[in-house]
């Protein structure tokens, strides 16, 4: 009896063995589509979702900082502000997990409604004749730390937000039906 190995043809019987008849060939392998939710999120959508973890955080930072200097003013905000961190935490992993419903909810609930909330106070500033020489002569440390968070918080949430309508997350979104 022979141990080497000898490739068949297609088709045939194996080698050494009796005969079977023909190789029914298996499932067709998965086409791009398939692959892409298989292999777990593309890098745009990895990103996305760190960023959107890091704009959350940002959050929290300044959050902390406002209570910090006024702690009388916190009450009922600071629970609308935590409960609206947590939920777009779960919503991200979601978003990362392929579920559509949470792509639209980032981008509408964070990256439209939380971006107004985030410059509404300082273009109002600014429109009503206030300069930025003027708040930066003004501010103590305090105050720019706090500016350089919310820098860090709306460029976490704007670039999370094109990188979730990359083509490569719209395949991998459109892959998850």
């Amino acid at each position: 009896m022979s141990t080497e190995f000898r490739p068949t043809a297609p088709g045939s019987p194996a080698t050494g063995s009796p005969a079977t008849g023909p190789r029914v060939p298996g499932p067709r392998p998965p086409g791009p589509a398939a692959d892409a939710s298989a292999a777990g999120p593309p890098a745009v959508v990895r990103t996305a979702w760190a960023l959107w973890l890091t704009a959350v955080g940002a959050g929290v930072f300044e959050t902390v900082l406002m209570v910090g200097r006024s702690p009388d003013d916190a009450g009922a905000g600071l629970l609308f502000r935590f409960a609206v961190f947590t939920v777009a935490v779960l919503v991200a992993f979601r978003m990362r997990s392929g579920a559509r419903w949470a792509r639209i909810a980032l981008a509408v609930g964070l990256g439209v409604l939380g971006t107004a909330s985030l410059v509404v106070q300082p273009i109002g500033y600014l429109l009503d004749g206030g300069g930025l020489g003027d708040a930066l002569g003004r501010a103590d440390s305090l105050d720019l730390v706090f500016g350089a968070s919310r820098i860090l918080h709306l460029t976490a949430v704007l670039t999370a937000l094109l990188l979730m309508f990359r083509p490569a997350a719209n395949a991998y979104f459109r892959a998850r039906r």
